[in-house]
């Protein structure tokens, strides 16, 4: 028995040691998310030295999962037709695909760089950078203008986009790395935009026709069990109809 509980509490303490390391990265106040994300859109001027880059990761979440619900608000009040609840499954999959396959991809490149940045600020500036994301998108959805749009994809895309090149443009040296490393961060920002708003609804259809065929009606009706009736109660009730007439 001393063992058995010996090894429970171990299990408990390694458990909260665990969640106790990725406490520092999720201790931030309401207000400074709130500032973090106005100056996500607002790029620095000065770039000759290091600029500082928030290492946690609160405000870069709660930012993946406000796109993801602003994504199912289009499918919603778009044309497409929802099959299953696997719209909630594709919206998560694509953007914390994006969030953590382009910062993995751009921090090995900012390494082959030599840019002076770690994962976790790189997770922290592409996050912030999505705040741009929900709000041309949340505002496209409802107004369905494309040249509203394009206005929107380029200030407010283009602001927080800016925000990030700037920011790694001050934590790289050399002209080619800069070309190679923002050029790249702004490409693959802008353009998963205009896939958000241009593509994703139609590889959403044909992901969905594809596993479950395209003339699967969205909602299938079961008929319900009709039971039994004897002649006898046939022929009373018949009997009963004649006589009242």
């Amino acid at each position: 028995m001393w063992q058995v509980g010996k090894r429970q509490a171990s299990r408990a303490f390694s458990l909260y040691a665990n969640i106790d390391i990725l406490r520092p990265y999720f201790d931030v106040e309401p207000v400074q998310v709130r500032a973090r994300l106005l100056e996500s859109m607002i790029p620095v001027k000065m770039i000759n030295f290091p600029q500082k880059i928030a290492g946690e990761l609160y405000g870069p979440l709660m930012l993946v999962f406000t796109l993801v619900a602003i994504l199912l608000h289009g499918m919603k009040t778009s044309d497409t037709v929802i099959r299953e609840g696997t719209l909630m499954g594709t919206a998560i999959g694509t953007c914390f695909g994006y969030w953590l396959g382009v910062s993995s991809f751009m921090y090995f490149l900012a390494y082959l760089c030599n840019a002076q940045i770690t994962m976790v600020q790189m997770l922290s500036l592409l996050g912030y950078g999505l705040f741009g994301h929900c709000i041309t998108l949340f505002v496209t959805y409802n107004i369905h203008f494309h040249s509203l749009f394009y206005i929107f994809w380029l200030v407010v895309g283009g602001l927080s986009t800016l925000r990030m090149v700037a920011v790694l443009i001050s934590r790289t040296v050399g002209h080619t790395q800069r070309l190679i490393l923002c050029g790249t961060l702004a490409a693959l920002h802008m353009l998963f935009l205009l896939y958000l708003h241009f593509a994703y609804h139609k590889v959403v259809e044909g992901i969905l026709d594809a596993f479950e065929g395209p003339n699967m009606p969205p909602f299938q009706r079961v008929a319900r069990d009709i039971p039994v009736v004897s002649n006898a109660v046939l022929n009373t009730t018949a009997k009963a109809i004649a006589l009242t007439l």
